[in-house]
């Protein structure tokens, strides 16, 4: 048998003892005054004269971090996963039945604690207990240094663990929390409406990504799990609700990294009578207000890097960008009407090593050659602006220019934060947006976006100038937790199922 085989046998044994006692080893509540880390702030300083002539009680629990035993004197040491304290055990000071519950206590399990406030002759912040309560078993051994758990697998797997024996990853999802609140708290501020729109679609729309399938089974129909909020939300801006957002998960049927994964977290909102520049100027202030609620400051350090998120952000076009890096890397001046022209913009491509596909134009290829040479050089706070048409189906064209429309990415710390774009208004152009989508689909583009016939419905009801924006929350929590992947900011990611991953390996 091996050694953890053991342990768990002998806190099975433990847990059946406690039971003989005539204790209940699964209570359904307990009643604490205090939380251990109210103890710690509001008493932790109070010195030895000053608890004594105070004589605080308390009741309080959390989980055993550490048991151990100096002849008479015996001593817990409790956690509630902020804070911890010390717990003073003595044998004439408890009930027999505590101390015998006592006895059969493991690393890692809940106890409530009754008792008083002291400082040990180690001058050591301590309870001194009157009282044990036995509140649930740990039946599996925790790691034994239960203060770092380095494996990612077990960490992403068996996140409760994680959370159990790391500190920094319970800091990192309490700060999700606040940045989360902090962007409602911003735009509930400036007029926004929260709302909600549907997670199964019966067509996939909103953005140019492969989706989940499902049916369902009373209605006898195909649904998509949703990719984008976004149609629906213009939907609501048509019917006349002027500013909305939502806090939304999507899903994408497409590969996993260190910043993507197939369920993530999305801040869409739409403004009626806001642009793209009028997008730009409000995700500035968004950013460093949040990052400055949450953190204290808009200085932030991601991997090596120093970021600061204090506007102006740096404005970028995406055809400059490409050109530049282009023409850097080639070693030779590239036109901006170069990566216009379909068959001079392949050429270069292929220059570059960069394979295209047989079915994509010159705004797809010069796209697709920012995308590999920049943005991952895109450091500090950077809105890339004016996109192709051809990438961009949903997005309003520039008046002097077809080929380009109006559309930001913004970037921070070599990926993207952030897209924005003046929404396309006009359902004839949008009609044939979509058309020309269709087309891309049937040359084998999977990702290549859906007709949808009830959205332009809507537009020919009348859309009012619009500025729309969708707001990676997961990657704007890796930013601002030091986080460089992003299952380090997703409390639950998917992960490959374990047989398939040893057959992958073997």
């Amino acid at each position: 048998m091996s050694s953890h085989d053991e342990q768990v046998q002998q806190r099975q044994s433990n847990l059946a003892a406690i039971a003989k006692l005539g204790v209940e080893v699964y209570p359904r509540t307990f009643e604490r005054q205090h939380t251990i880390s109210a103890l710690v702030d509001g008493y932790g300083q109070r010195t030895h004269d000053e608890l004594e002539a105070e004589h605080v009680t308390t009741i309080t629990s959390g989980r055993i971090l550490a048991i151990r035993a100096f002849g008479k004197a015996n001593f817990l040491v409790l956690s509630d996963g902020h804070a911890k304290i010390q717990v003073y055990i003595r044998q004439d000071a408890l009930p027999e039945l505590d101390f015998a519950i006592y006895k059969l206590l493991d690393f890692g399990d809940w106890v409530g604690i009754e008792g008083r406030l002291f400082r040990t002759k180690t001058n050591e912040f301590t309870i001194w207990a009157s009282r044990l309560h036995f509140l649930s078993k740990c039946l599996v051994p925790l790691p034994e240094k239960w203060h770092g758990l380095t494996d990612v697998e077990i960490r992403y797997r068996q996140r409760y663990l994680d959370l159990i024996v790391n500190p920094d990853s319970r800091r990192v999802f309490e700060t999700r929390g606040r940045i989360v609140a902090g962007i409602r708290d911003f735009m509930t501020a400036r007029g926004y409406l929260e709302v909600e729109t549907p997670m199964m679609q019966p067509i996939a729309g909103g953005a140019i990504a492969r989706p989940f399938v499902t049916h369902h089974n009373a209605l006898d129909m195909q649904l998509y799990l949703r990719i984008a909020p976004e149609l629906y939300l213009k939907r609501l801006v048509v019917g006349g609700l002027e500013k909305v957002f939502e806090i939304n998960r999507n899903f994408r049927n497409e590969g996993i990294s260190t910043q993507h994964n197939p369920e993530f977290t999305m801040m869409e909102f739409y403004e009626a009578y806001a642009d793209y520049q009028a997008l730009m100027r409000m995700t500035e202030e968004m950013i460093a207000t949040v990052a400055a609620q949450v953190l204290g400051t808009d200085q932030i350090v991601f991997g090596e890097h120093a970021i600061s998120l204090a506007a102006p952000f740096v404005r970028l076009s995406l055809r400059e960008a490409a050109r530049e890096a282009a023409s850097k890397k080639l070693r030779r001046e590239i036109a901006d009407a170069d990566l216009r022209d379909r068959a001079k913009a392949a050429a270069i491509a292929a220059d570059l090593g960069i394979e295209i596909d047989p079915g994509s134009g010159a705004g797809k290829i010069t796209t697709e050659i920012f995308e590999r040479l920049c943005e991952d050089r895109l450091i500090q706070p950077t809105f890339v602006y004016d996109f192709p048409t051809e990438v961009s189906p949903l997005s309003k064209q520039k008046p002097d220019d077809p080929d380009t429309v109006e559309r930001f990415e913004l970037y921070i710390g070599g990926f993207e934060v952030a897209n924005a774009f003046s929404e396309l208004n006009d359902p004839v152009e949008q009609r044939r947006r979509f058309e020309g989508q269709l087309q891309n689909r049937a040359s084998g583009d999977l990702e290549a976006h859906a007709m949808d016939e009830d959205y332009i419905r809507a537009l020919e009801y009348g859309l009012p100038p619009t500025g729309g924006e969708g707001v990676g929350i997961d990657r704007l929590v890796m930013l601002l937790t030091n986080s460089l992947s992003i299952r380090d900011v997703i409390l639950f990611p998917l992960m490959r199922k374990r047989e398939e991953r040893a057959a992958t390996e073997d």
